[in-house]
């Protein structure tokens, strides 16, 4: 790897195609009009590991029998910069997925970020979240770990391991080193615990097990599972499997996403 010396000011070079077509601006690009089903809730989404976590939310709303959180599922492509339309853009001005509208209020509300669509979901139909002070609080305190978290092992780990287009041993060990943390921090948290709460599964588990879960499973970042010895963590790996058998989990890996195009 050879020395890079930065610039005194840094400079964008439009001629460099960067990934999903980041660019160091934000708003909308072009004009987009996006569809609008008949359901309540309108998501706009992808199956990332931050949209699962909604489309997990959604399916255990439905198995747990809550008519009302009834929803259209849309795909926004983001290698094709479909998160930087108009549209997309006034539900989330930070063109990340997902996003989603309810229209179900007097006035619709947009929602973004997938730890806080997790959260209104559970508060608006009263699952998956404790309401007692402490057991909120835990939970919360878990939900900010993952979203604190994870920009550590997808932007870093799995950047930098899987998707760089060179392979640089620097920050591949860097974000590694913290990606294993993490894991033992997972693994040592559920020696004595079915759920990230203990006996209760709540939106913590939803929102850590896309990105954790599947990760020791195997289903992220090409061989990184064995990269990592995802085997050692072995309470985190029960975790990840019992929660994949869940039947709502397993119908939310396999949802169909409506184009909007």
């Amino acid at each position: 790897m050879t020395n890079y010396e930065p610039p005194k000011v840094w400079k964008w070079n439009k001629e460099e195609k960067s990934a999903f077509g980041n660019q160091p601006v934000a708003g909308s690009r072009f004009e987009q009009t996006l569809p609008v089903g008949e359901e309540p809730l309108q998501v706009y989404s992808l199956g990332t590991p931050n949209g699962q976590k909604v489309a997990i939310m959604l399916e255990e709303l439905n198995e747990a029998g809550v008519k009302e959180a009834t929803y259209d599922l849309y795909k926004i492509h983001i290698g094709e910069g479909d998160q930087f339309g108009s549209d997309f853009v006034s539900i989330n001005p930070n063109s990340k997925i997902p996003a989603m509208m309810d229209y179900s209020q007097d006035e619709p509300i947009r929602v973004f970020e997938s730890g806080n669509i997790l959260l209104y979901l559970a508060e608006k139909f009263n699952h998956f979240a404790p309401t007692d002070l402490a057991g909120k609080t835990e939970m919360m305190n878990w939900l900010f770990w993952q979203i604190g978290a994870a920009p550590y092992v997808g932007g870093g780990f799995g950047h930098f391991y899987h998707y760089a287009p060179t392979k640089q041993e620097y920050p591949i060990n860097r974000f590694t080193m913290e990606t294993k943390r993490q894991l033992d921090l997972l693994d040592r948290h559920l020696a004595d615990k079915e759920y990230i709460l203990g006996d209760t599964y709540t939106i913590a588990d939803m929102a850590i097990w896309p990105w954790y879960g599947r990760l020791v499973q195997g289903s992220l970042y090409g061989d990184a599972a064995e990269f990592l010895k995802a085997e050692d963590y072995t309470n985190l790996m029960a975790w990840a499997d019992r929660i994949g058998e869940r039947p709502a989990v397993k119908r939310a890996l396999e949802l169909e996403y409506k184009d909007i195009k």
